[in-house]
């Protein structure tokens, strides 16, 4: 006696395979996909292409603003036996600093429009997003620094300080003093530019 139980189950035969007229093979069944645009496609791609031209224009502002206290220098036409009066942009730290500073931004601006094309290509490629709103960060506390530290020694070459004895400079070095006020004035721009750059990397980033 056998102790194990089997059980058989029966499968009818279909009419059309009883007279043998139903297919062999059968027939497969091809499915194909359409793909869909991602909503905010467009959008990240305008943006980045602003940014692409924030950061031209970023670059302009921060050369000249280098270039222009860089090589500010005026040297009176009256001098004495023992004196001669000049005024220079490396008497002071202050706009040592802005230079070397506004240097800095932008030769990293520059560094940065590869980075910015790519995103244009591929609006939705996040580190490269990331990455760049971190460097502009630094850029602008950098570039704020220094045009903050340039603004408080432009502030008393015009205005000169009665209580320490400082004596106001622009009315003698007018050439001198033009030439640093406009340096910092496109300081100042290039600072807001760097805003408007962190600005549009955060709200690409939110809506990713």
């Amino acid at each position: 006696m056998n102790s194990s139980n089997s059980t058989t189950i029966h499968v009818s035969e279909t009419k059309a395979e009883a007279k043998g007229k139903a297919p062999l093979i059968a027939t497969p069944i091809v499915a194909t996909t359409k793909a869909t645009p991602h909503p905010n496609a467009g959008w990240k791609k305008g943006a980045a292409i602003f940014d692409f031209l924030l950061r031209l224009a970023a670059i302009a502002a921060t050369l000249a603003a280098a270039t222009t206290m860089g090589t500010t220098d005026e040297t009176l036409p009256f001098f004495t036996q023992f004196f001669q009066f000049q005024a220079s942009f490396d008497d002071l730290p202050a706009f040592m600093f802005f230079v070397v500073a506004t240097a800095i931004a932008s030769g990293y601006l520059a560094l940065s429009l590869p980075f910015s094309l790519v995103s244009i290509f591929r609006p939705h490629a996040q580190r490269i997003r990331l990455l760049l709103i971190i460097c502009d960060t630094v850029a602008l506390a950098l570039t704020t620094a220094g045009a903050a530290s340039a603004t408080a020694i432009v502030y008393l070459a015009h205005n000169g300080n009665t209580s320490a004895n400082w004596v106001a400079i622009c009315q003698q070095f007018t050439d001198f003093c033009q030439r640093v006020s406009g340096a910092v004035v496109a300081s100042f721009i290039a600072v807001v530019l760097f805003m408007l750059l962190v600005m549009m990397s955060a709200l690409a980033l939110r809506k990713h």
